[in-house]
């Protein structure tokens, strides 16, 4: 066997079959009836689901894990008389689920303008499943509220998430860094990529970091750490600033206890930066620094930020109120002369921009502006979930000026989850 940093992956449409659709309905049947008998069972179902798709298409579209176990949830909900009138009659999650809806409208209307109208629609029907997540989560939550349980499955699956990370250290990476004539692999587990793995570590670590001081939890802590470290194994620059954030959000919020806190991710962050140190000593050259934009020679097909950019904003000054559809980005990069590339804008911001213009730049800062005003009021006294729902969206919406996250459901998927779960404790608080 000859060891490879990184390891090509190619993904390949697989078509639903039987026996899959067999265990799809299966999952749905039993999350359905978990959640009957308890909501805080349906909601780690879907806790755990998020990081693993089991993609398969069917009829031009996909049915994954993750969209199966969503749908269990909310049919056993529906066994809850009065439940789903919580939406409609408590303040809390009223400003989320407006501009939630706000975003996917603008979304749709870009389907008017689309090349291709069938992505714009899959773009649309992505923003109504991350509402559904979010609405899901806070009514899960709001009927059952079991710390324990979620957070504990919160630690569980990061393990999980982590360790399917880590291993590539050794099997090869699915990417990696040319730094002189060597490879140095960057780790990503069962996301699709490393900036998309940090992404998910940071709504992780926000989650986790916020319950470490609150009991003695060696499966927190556990998780921490190892989150710590596969994220500086990422080489992500973005992810490893945002998680600094999450830290000191915690941190300046409520001082008690900070140092408990953040000392368990700051522990793995110290052996991922051994890692990080070994790899440069091997490759004799510091260039994992990473201090400029310029893409590694090892990216592939995925352009360089300042190129793609310059597309986006190409595509915004000609076409500025409706953009040129959701999803259409990487379809039309010839057009702004950007030649065998296949990717996002590799900023929210700027997709927003260049897909949707004005109007659906305006909704995405309208959704930062509601989460961050409904989780930002009186952190001091606010509950773990709160401040953890905080301190993500703040990182996440930082972050997404140089990575384009939500578009990945297993980066989005958490968030919505999160979220979800902190507006449900303000609404107890209020009640």
């Amino acid at each position: 066997m000859h060891y490879q940093a990184v390891i090509d992956q190619f993904a390949l449409p697989v078509s639903l079959d039987p026996l899959t659709a067999t265990l799809f309905l299966a999952a749905l049947l039993a999350v359905a009836a978990l959640t009957a008998r308890r909501p805080a069972f349906g909601l780690v179902a879907l806790i755990a689901a998020q990081p693993f798709a089991f993609a398969r298409d069917v009829a031009g579209t996909t049915i994954s894990l993750p969209k199966i176990v969503l749908l269990g949830v909310l049919l056993g909900l529906f066994t809850y008389v009065g439940a789903f009138a919580r939406l409609r009659d408590e303040r809390a999650p009223r400003a989320i689920l407006v501009a939630m809806v706000a975003y996917a409208l603008a979304i749709a209307l870009t389907i008017l303008v689309a090349a291709d109208r069938h992505v714009a629609l899959r773009e649309t029907l992505k923003a109504l499943e991350y509402l559904l997540l979010f609405a899901t989560a806070y009514l899960a939550y709001r009927l059952d509220p079991d710390d324990a349980l979620t957070v504990g499955s919160v630690g569980a699956v990061t393990i999980v998430v982590a360790m399917s990370a880590l291993v590539q250290e050794a099997i090869g990476a699915p990417s990696g860094l040319c730094i002189g004539t060597a490879i140095v692999p960057r780790i990503a587990g069962v996301l699709e990529g490393p900036n998309q793995l940090a992404g998910y570590l940071e709504i992780a670590i926000a989650t986790l970091v916020v319950w470490s001081a609150a009991r003695r939890w060696v499966l927190g802590r556990a998780a921490l750490v190892l989150a710590g470290l596969a994220l500086v194994l990422t080489f992500s620059r973005a992810g490893l600033a945002a998680t600094a954030i999450v830290l000191v959000v915690i941190a300046v919020a409520q001082p008690r206890a900070a140092l408990t806190r953040v000392a368990w991710p700051l522990a793995g962050i110290a052996l991922g930066g051994v890692g990080a140190l070994a790899w440069s000593l091997g490759a004799h050259a510091p260039g994992l620094l990473r201090l400029s934009l310029a893409s590694s020679r090892c990216a592939g097909g995925v352009g360089a930020r300042p190129e793609l950019w310059h597309a986006a904003w190409f595509f915004f000054m000609h076409h500025p109120w409706l953009g040129i559809g959701a999803g259409n980005f990487d379809r039309e990069l010839p057009l702004a002369g950007v030649y065998g590339v296949r990717t996002h804008a590799n900023s929210w911001y700027l997709q927003s921009l260049a897909e949707g213009g004005v109007l659906l730049f305006a909704a995405t800062l309208g959704v930062i502006g509601a989460w961050l005003a409904t989780f930002a009021r009186g952190l001091r006294d606010a509950s773990p979930w709160q401040l953890a729902a905080c301190a993500a969206t703040l990182a996440l919406a930082l972050h997404q000026i140089f990575d384009y996250l939500l578009f990945y459901p297993k980066v989005g998927g958490p968030l919505m989850l999160l979220a979800g779960i902190g507006a449900a404790t303000l609404a107890r608080r209020s009640a």
